[in-house]
């Protein structure tokens, strides 16, 4: 049994070398990109632009929450950047700008909230601790969504 696992790798190795050495004499060489042109095609410019934008009222849950599951499955942690939107999916990436003092931060939603019907947001703590507005409680951002879960990009 080994040694036919072993002639089966075999064989396609040779095939991946001799489909490899085909492809190396069929594609002819192009010559060397220019400097400009190197760069451009190690780091292109990404022009991402958010799907939706909202503006509202922002929260943040803590403590007692630490530990228990999210709306996802996933524990909630208090010291992660993320948090709770009532419409948006779990996974979807949102960059929330604290509108007083212009901090923003990337999250990704990973429950459902916030209970109250006036804020659009829940964070998690570290998440109001970079935008903020942990001592407040509360602060009015805009929310960039950036890429829904299970959604082509």
């Amino acid at each position: 049994m080994r040694k036919l696992c072993f002639a089966g790798a075999l064989v396609v190795l040779l095939s991946l070398a001799g489909l490899r050495l085909l492809l190396e004499a069929t594609v002819p060489a192009q010559p060397p990109p220019q400097e400009e042109e190197a760069i451009q095609l190690i780091s292109p410019s990404p022009s991402v632009e958010p799907a939706e934008v909202i503006v509202g009222r922002a929260s943040w849950y803590g403590p007692g929450f630490h530990g228990r599951p999210t709306s996802s499955g996933v524990p909630y942690n208090r010291f992660a950047l993320t948090a709770a939107h009532r419409r948006l999916r779990a996974g979807t990436v949102v960059r929330v700008t604290n509108l007083r003092n212009q901090r923003t931060a990337v999250l990704v939603v990973n429950d459902w909230g916030p209970v109250p019907e006036d804020r659009e947001i829940d964070v998690s703590e570290a998440a109001a601790e970079v935008l903020g507005f942990r001592e407040q409680g509360l602060a009015r951002v805009r929310i960039e969504v950036y890429r829904a879960a299970n959604t082509p990009l």
